[in-house]
């Protein structure tokens, strides 16, 4: 595989330089891995802290900034942060207020932000934690107890990073977080395998032809794998597996926020093509749609597919949807 790199044992380390050189605005640490704004402490906020392993950039580096995360910990790929890492970012963030983690369902993401949680307050630092889990394909796969936190982690981190910055509380900055997951659902597609630097090739082999259904961010396997599709059809098993599980979640005909988000090397006349499926399956479902995000914002390095995540969203979340932010990755209303 040709791969845009020097070697993959600076791979994550020559990104965050050209993040740094490209944002100056951030403050990154090359050699922890951690991605700070420089304002972090301005205003007493709460600060808000994510991460996990590099390989899904955006995510989560790139949503540092205004109106979203304080900071962010970039492991190496597909591969957790370590707990020193978010002891540093929670640090460089407190501003007397608290910080919040937000976590992706994942072992060693669970592990070490736990373990990063009990030292910062044996510090003095209140740490309140937000669990994502808002993949509906399966339960209990590979490096996961549970669901998996993919597509709704944009949202959580949107949506809270919003309320810390009008200066709510950290158990609201908190509540909120884990009413926008709870009401978030996902579900994957992928159409060919992603290829890791340190592999230099496929992770999973996925024959011409076939589709995996339900797949994770990493390539775990997902519920099935089918002779590829239309767009049509895929986007109807997506979005019934999603609509199915999301009616547990009142109210039925309430509006949704909406992401169809790329998986890496899907383009965005394809993405764009597939988000026309998704309104008009949710058009014929009677779901109104209130704002639509597509693009690739939860990435699994160079696989070609796609996910849909819907949150049932009220007044108070779309108010913090369409509040200012200003990242790298994300921005608008400033």
């Amino acid at each position: 595989m040709k791969m845009l790199i020097n070697s993959p044992q600076t791979v994550v380390a020559d990104a965050l330089r050209g993040l740094a050189a490209a944002h100056p605005e951030l403050d990154v640490d090359v050699e922890r891995g951690v991605v700070v704004r420089r304002d972090a402490r301005e205003g007493g906020r709460v600060g808000l802290v994510s991460g996990g392993g590099s390989g899904h950039e955006p995510l989560h580096a790139g949503f540092v900034g205004y109106g979203m995360l304080s900071a962010a910990c970039a492991g190496e790929v597909f591969t957790s942060p370590v707990p020193d890492q978010m002891m540093r970012a929670a640090s460089a963030v407190h501003a007397g207020q608290g910080v919040l983690f937000v976590v992706k369902n994942y072992t060693g993401d669970v592990l070490n932000f736990q373990m990063a949680a009990e030292l910062a307050e044996e510090d003095g630092v209140r740490v309140e934690q937000v669990l994502v889990n808002d993949d509906v394909a399966v339960t209990d796969s590979l490096y996961t107890a549970g669901r998996r936190g993919t597509g709704a982690t944009l949202f959580v981190e949107k949506i809270a990073g919003a309320a810390a910055e009008e200066g709510a509380p950290l158990e609201q900055v908190a509540a909120i977080a884990r009413r926008v997951n709870e009401f978030s659902r996902s579900f994957g597609v992928a159409l060919s395998a992603c290829s890791t630097p340190a592999k230099g090739g496929p992770t999973f082999d996925l024959p011409d032809g076939e589709m995996e259904l339900g797949v994770g961010i990493h390539g775990e396997p997902g519920r099935e794998r089918r002779a590829m599709m239309p767009a049509r059809e895929i986007a109807e098993v997506a979005v019934g597996a999603v609509l199915e599980d999301l009616g547990e979640v009142p109210p039925a005909d309430g509006p949704v926020l909406a992401l169809v988000n790329g998986m890496g090397a899907t383009p965005l006349l394809e993405l764009y093509g597939f988000h026309a499926e998704v309104v008009r399956l949710l058009e014929a479902r009677g779901v109104p749609l209130a704002r639509a995000l597509v693009g690739n914002y939860v990435t699994s390095l160079d696989m070609a597919g796609c996910s849909v995540t819907l949150c049932r969203a009220d007044e108070e979340m779309l108010r913090l949807w369409d509040a200012p932010v200003q990242t790298a990755a994300l921005r608008w209303g400033r």
